[in-house]
């Protein structure tokens, strides 16, 4: 056997294969990572919007209270400092605001909320989330 046939000569791409020994498990780190990420960020997505949808919902329905007949202001903001803090914790519930207002011609309550905005699990920015609920005011007629 001659000198000059071993080892057998490589060309071509198969010349170049021989450089990416061992670099499957570094793609695989960096592509586990990256789908980890992904993976994060949509769960925290998911998690923001439950928060949003709790906190409206609950002012909704404060102001629904608020807007009884034999209810006051105070009730509402009550009922809807009751359902955020059952639902996601009472630090959520701090600033709740209660106003009459009118809308199309009709007397309103409004419940405003303001609350953190959930960035890192239910870490956020302070008062980075405000929603508003509102339900017309109900009144008794008048018998005459």
């Amino acid at each position: 056997m001659s000198d000059d046939l071993w080892p057998p000569h490589v060309t071509g791409d198969r010349a170049h294969a021989t450089g990416d020994r061992g670099s499957s498990p570094v793609e695989f780190v960096l592509v586990g990572a990256l789908l980890t990420v992904l993976t994060l960020s949509v769960i925290q997505l998911g998690l923001g919007l439950y928060v949003r949808n709790v906190v409206h919902d609950a002012a909704v329905e404060g102001a629904h209270v608020a807007a009884l007949a034999d209810t006051d202001r105070a009730e509402g903001v009550q009922r809807t400092r009751l359902l955020i803090s059952r639902a996601v914790g009472s630090a959520f519930a701090t600033d709740v605001r209660a106003r009459e207002s009118t809308a199309l011609g009709t007397a309103t309550v409004e419940i405003t909320v303001r609350t953190t905005l959930p960035l890192i699990g239910l870490i956020g920015v302070p008062s980075g989330l405000e929603v508003t609920g509102r339900a017309p005011v109900e009144r008794l007629a008048e018998e005459h």
